[in-house]
C-alpha cells in the first residue's frame, strides 16, 4: 500500500504515478564503511535487496547506474548497456548537480534532469527492491518493474 509522499522529489513521482511503495527511515552514517549492508541490517532486509544509485559519464554523457549495494559498478559493462565506449564515474559536484539531490541520498526517481538509466539485470528476480527516496537516511521499496518503468531504464548487468 502507497505511504503518503514524503515531499522529496522521488516520492512526488511515486504517489503521482500511483505506484505502491513503502518509506524505510533510517538512522547510518553516509560516511560510514559499508554503507550499504549498515542500510540493510537497519531495515532488516536482505542485502541483495538494497540498491545504490550512482552516476557515471558513458562516452561524456551522464547515466544513471542503479547496482546492489553487495558490489561495485562494472564500467565497461555499464557502457556497453549504455551504447557507449567508455564509462567513468561522475564529479560528485555534477552528480548532485543533474540530480538535485546529494550524495548518500541520490535516487534513481525524481532527479533535476532526466538521463539514460541502467538497473542491474538482478533487480528483476526480486520481489522488491530498496533504493534511496532522495534524501539521507529514507529509502523506498518497490516491485523493480515499477522502477524500471517510471525511469525507462534498460536492464543489464553491470555489476562485478
Amino acid at each position: 500500500m502507497a505511504k503518503k509522499a514524503a515531499g522529496t522529489p522521488a516520492t512526488v513521482v511515486l504517489s503521482a504515478a500511483k505506484v505502491p511503495h513503502e518509506l524505510h527511515p533510517y538512522d547510518v552514517s553516509p560516511d560510514a564503511p559499508n554503507y550499504g549492508a549498515l542500510v540493510a541490517e537497519a531495515l532488516g532486509v536482505p542485502l541483495e535487496s538494497v540498491f545504490k544509485t550512482l552516476i557515471a559519464e558513458v562516452d561524456g554523457a551522464l547515466t544513471v547506474a542503479v547496482v546492489p549495494v553487495t558490489g561495485d559498478l562494472d564500467l565497461k559493462a555499464l557502457a556497453g548497456a549504455a551504447g557507449g565506449k567508455r564509462a567513468t564515474l561522475a564529479d560528485r559536484a555534477a552528480a548532485e548537480r543533474s540530480s538535485g539531490y546529494v550524495r548518500g541520498g541520490i535516487s534513481p526517481l525524481g532527479q533535476r534532469k532526466r538521463l539514460p538509466t541502467v538497473i542491474d539485470d538482478s533487480a528483476t528476480a526480486l520481489e522488491r527492491m530498496y533504493v534511496s527516496a532522495g534524501r539521507r537516511g529514507l529509502q523506498v521499496s518497490m516491485a523493480p518493474a515499477d522502477l524500471i518503468r517510471l525511469t525507462e531504464a534498460a536492464t543489464a548487468r553491470i555489476r562485478t
